[in-house]
């Protein structure tokens, strides 16, 4: 497949703010990309590069990553030949020469390798969701389960909730579709319930409504269990069952709320006090023993590696302990996760690490190793539902891409309706099966 001409932009993602769009032709076709950007994000991500000019988008601009692409990238790959994604994508590495894509720009390099992914499948008469199962050597035909976040805390709110993504899990019916219409409906009955409680729903970055639930800056003592409370009352009020057929799942984003002023990243400020990482590993133990909680991400900080060791030695058998931060979609930092027994499961973000290629030997390695994969957007999203494709055609099983609100969100799940229907009757959907616990 020989690329004619690269094109990139700066366009605006789902906050308003500016990201990198790439545009890839071929001599038939032409297929085009959106880079995502996070909010809360682990310190081993790839660079995502901004301009800095504080006289544009408050110095977030990407002008210097759209010039990387058109003035480096692009002569490197147009009139060239590229039989497959690995090819293409270890030209980027090679290019831009440092380990965290810092030269180009994560933001840079990752939208002209998911064009290219999608270039590749028109170019061989496939979907996106075939083409990558094609690379991945998968199936492809596994919708994934959506972890849904309903309520928002942490870095995605101001609300003095510490945790920062309260996630129902629809796993308990056959069908994706089935799945995904029960919580949505958990999703309007929660707005109901906040509503005649006289709470705001106004919903924040990810779609999930942000409500101070007391006039304290800080959340006090039982404040958590007071919103998965919350959500119990919504899944019963949607007329479902919490426990066989809708479940719960926190992000809890500790990397946040660790006191980064204690070198060992083991101590916790939480619900207004110091808590050690046993003590928080004591609060999850539980919360799970009192709400049907089937998966906990980055329950501790991404350097506390000890206390991970604990959490997974206590809890690793009952519910899925997803690294987000600790893992950052790096095949190095899983190596250390696996060899250490750390965690069970990877979140996965295309943006974390910087070209498809990587993001897949990444979620390989999960797979030969047993954890679970989760594909995940990130806080500032766009119209671009290549993560939904993603999680298909590598048959993750999982899903997080945000409430059941705001088109950035909707949009992959609409991407995935459209894949179920396309697949008839060889989709699967795994539903509690696919956590492993």
């Amino acid at each position: 497949m020989k690329i004619i001409d690269c094109q990139a932009r700066e366009v605006l993602d789902s906050r308003g703010y500016p990201t990198v769009e790439v545009e890839l032709t071929s001599e038939h076709h032409q297929a085009r990309a959106i880079v995502p950007s996070g909010a809360s994000t682990g310190e081993g991500e790839a660079l995502e590069l901004r301009d800095g000019d504080q006289k544009r988008y408050l110095g977030k601009g990407v002008l210097k990553a759209v010039q990387n692409v058109q003035k480096e990238i692009a002569p490197a790959i147009v009139g060239k030949d590229f039989v497959e994604q690995t090819i293409l994508d270890s030209l980027l590495r090679k290019l831009d020469g440092t380990s965290n894509k810092s030269h180009f720009g994560a933001n840079a390099i990752l939208p002209v390798s998911m064009a290219y992914s999608r270039l590749f499948a028109l170019e061989n008469k496939k979907s996106l969701s075939e083409g990558i199962a094609h690379q991945f050597g998968t199936s492809g035909l596994t919708l994934p389960v959506p972890l849904m976040n309903i309520f928002n805390g942490g870095k995605h709110a101001d609300n003095g909730i510490a945790v920062q993504e309260f996630m129902i899990i629809p796993a308990g019916f056959n069908t994706f579709s089935e799945s995904l219409r029960a919580g949505v409906e958990v999703f309007h009955q929660l707005k109901k319930i906040l509503t005649k409680k006289g709470l705001t729903t106004a919903v924040g970055d990810e779609g999930g409504f942000a409500p101070k639930l007391s006039d304290e800056k800080e959340a006090g003592p039982g404040s958590h269990e007071k919103v998965m409370t919350l959500l119990l009352e919504a899944i019963d009020s949607a007329g479902y069952k919490a426990g066989s057929q809708i479940y719960l799942a926190l992000d809890c984003a500790s990397s946040e709320f660790v006191n980064k002023e204690n070198k060992n990243h083991t101590e916790y400020w939480f619900e207004g006090s110091g808590r050690t990482s046993n003590e928080m590993v004591q609060i999850y133990e539980k919360w799970i023993s009192h709400y049907p909680i089937l998966s906990i991400e980055d329950g501790l900080a991404e350097h506390d590696w000890d206390g991970w060791s604990t959490l997974t030695q206590k809890l690793g058998k009952k519910v899925q302990l997803v690294g987000d931060d600790l893992f950052v979609t790096n095949p190095e930092f899983l190596k250390k996760g696996i060899d250490l027994k750390v965690a069970n499961s990877i979140l996965i973000k295309l943006n974390q690490i910087g070209t498809v290629t990587e993001t897949l030997d990444a979620m390989r390695m999960a797979h030969t190793a047993g954890y679970t994969t989760v594909v995940s957007h990130r806080s500032g999203e766009s119209e671009d539902a290549f993560i939904a494709d993603l999680a298909v055609g590598t048959d993750a099983g999982q899903i997080k891409t945000g409430s059941a609100s705001r088109t950035d969100r909707t949009a992959k799940y609409n991407q995935l309706l459209r894949i179920e229907q396309a697949l008839g009757s060889r989709a699967k959907y795994l539903g509690k099966s696919a956590f492993k616990i």
